[in-house]
This record gives C-alpha cells, sequence and structure tokens, in this order.
C-alpha cells in the first residue's frame, strides 16, 4: 500500500488544526497507522491536548496515531545525518555559525527541507517512515503557497546534480493523486474563501490536483424559515433580535456555500460545535467525515 500524504491548510483561524487532528484520527481508526504533523516552531496540539511536550519525534497520543513537530532546521539536521551517518559531522556541520545564516537566508531551504521530511517515505529516501498516513497541519494559506513553490524554485536554480534532482522527485510526489491530497478548511465568510478558492486555483495550475473544501464551523440550525420570520415580528425583544441574526447569518452561509460549489468539485461540511472538551471537539469533527 502506498503511503498517503494529507496536507491540512486554510486560513488563520478557520479550524483547520482540528480538522486535521480529526482527520487523523478517523484514519487511524480504520486500522492504519498515522502520523500527525505540526510544521514550524511552535505546537499547537502541546496546549490544546494538555501533552507534556511535541518534538521532532513521533510519539504516541492514541491508539495508532503518533504527533510530531517538524521544523525545517529540525529536518535538514536529520537529513544531513542521514548522508553523512556520524552524528558528531552532522552537529559540527549544523553547529558552524556561517551554516546557521546561510540556512536562515537561503530562500526556500527550510520549505524544501520540510517537503522533504513529508514526501521521503513515498521517495523511499531518507530514514524510514513506518506510517501508512501522514497528516499534515501544515502552514495557512499564504505560507502554504510559499512551501508548494519551493522544491519548483530550487529544481529551476539548481538544475544539474542531487539537490535538483531531489526538489524534482518531491514535485512528483505533490503531483500524484493518489499519494497526495489536499485539504483547505474554509468558513462560510467570504474572505476565508475567497483565500482558499485561490489557493485551490494555484494547486490546480501548478499541480494539476483538485483540493478538497472542507466548510467548517457550518450553522447547522433546524428551524423553519416561517418561525424565525414570526420571531422577528417581536423586534423589541431579544428573541426577535437573535432571530434576525440568525436568519442574516443563514442567508449569508448559503451564498457562501452557493459559491463554493461554482469553485469546487468536492466539499465537505463540518457543523459548528458547542464543545470546549478538545478531544470531544475532535470526535465530533471525525463523524462528520467521510
Amino acid at each position: 500500500m502506498k503511503q498517503e500524504i494529507h496536507f491540512v491548510t486554510g486560513k488563520g483561524g478557520v479550524g483547520k488544526s482540528v480538522v486535521a487532528a480529526a482527520l487523523a484520527l478517523k484514519l487511524s481508526r480504520q486500522g492504519k497507522k498515522v502520523l500527525l504533523v505540526e510544521l514550524g516552531d511552535q505546537s499547537f496540539f502541546k496546549d490544546f491536548f494538555e501533552l507534556a511536550d511535541v518534538t521532532f519525534h513521533p510519539q504516541l497520543i492514541q491508539p495508532n496515531l503518533s504527533l510530531a513537530l517538524w521544523t525545517g532546521e529540525s529536518c535538514l539536521r536529520e537529513y544531513a545525518q542521514y548522508l553523512v551517518k556520524v552524528e558528531s559531522l552532522a552537529k559540527l556541520f549544523f553547529d558552524n555559525a556561517v551554516m546557521r545564516a546561510f540556512i536562515n537566508i537561503a530562500p526556500g531551504l527550510p520549505e524544501l527541507a520540510m517537503l522533504g521530511k513529508i514526501t521521503s517515505g513515498p521517495r523511499k529516501y531518507g530514514p524510514p517512515m513506518p506510517f501508512d498516513c501522514v497528516v499534515v497541519d501544515a502552514f495557512a494559506t499564504g505560507h502554504f503557497k510559499a512551501l508548494m513553490e519551493a522544491p519548483a524554485g530550487m529544481a529551476q536554480a539548481v538544475q544539474i546534480g542531487p539537490m535538483g534532482e531531489q526538489s524534482r522527485s518531491i514535485i512528483r510526489v505533490l503531483k500524484d493523486p493518489e499519494v497526495s491530497k489536499y485539504h483547505i478548511v474554509s468558513l462560510p465568510e467570504e474572505l476565508p474563501l475567497k483565500e482558499s478558492t485561490e489557493l485551490s486555483e494555484m494547486l490546480q495550475k501548478e499541480f494539476s490536483v483538485e483540493p478538497t473544501l472542507v466548510m467548517n464551523k457550518v450553522l447547522d440550525v433546524n428551524i423553519p424559515r416561517a418561525s424565525l420570520q414570526n420571531a422577528e415580528s417581536l423586534t423589541t425583544s431579544d428573541l426577535g433580535l437573535f432571530a434576525q441574526y440568525l436568519e442574516q447569518q443563514l442567508d449569508r452561509q448559503s451564498q457562501m456555500m452557493d459559491q463554493a460549489k461554482t469553485k469546487f468539485k468536492k466539499i465537505l461540511k463540518v457543523p459548528l460545535f458547542f464543545e470546549t472538551n478538545p478531544w470531544t471537539l475532535v470526535e465530533k469533527a471525525v463523524e462528520k467525515l467521510p
């Protein structure tokens, strides 16, 4: 079975991390060994799930489900150690001030290192990745675009040698619809949907893939419109004002869903849950995923 890679992104604040955790948990309950990966310097899930720590090395947080936090530097360190086979030499390389400065300023190098690690399983290159699925809680849309553009930029700048070849092999995995799946999380609001649509168009153009739109925090209200309008007639009461607000929100949500249907072939809806327990919230989202 090919290892699957699921990228979950979206505008900041739309709830992409909860969707990523729900997707990872659902896949793990299908009997698959799943790694949920966060990108960047800080872990959202450390505080969310009240964990002692989240590190580069995967830790089991549920049956079949592990969690890790990857930065560009940590991925580069592991890659260098894999190449030179001697930890002390790799440490000497990265502790050099000139090399650290180069890593920090080299355009796209941290992003390329992270994508190299994420795609290492299907490419069969690098340390073993003993997981059936890797679910990436990726950057928000703007930084995610930069992440996805990094291999093409490097392949163009370095057209010969191992760096160019590795970049091209990463691109092949990102374009493989059997391996790489893309989930863009949005809210039924104008700006998040606009960013989601722009990212989807970029992914279709550059990678020939069809992302899934996950419309999150959808108001799931089973109240007849006639009842709302009757309540609105009580304009001086809190109930009347709330009914008016709710009908406006439902109208706008309906407009955004109609707009989304013209841009995305695959749309999932996850309702707005009033839940404060993190695992219960993730469990409820799991039930809404196919």
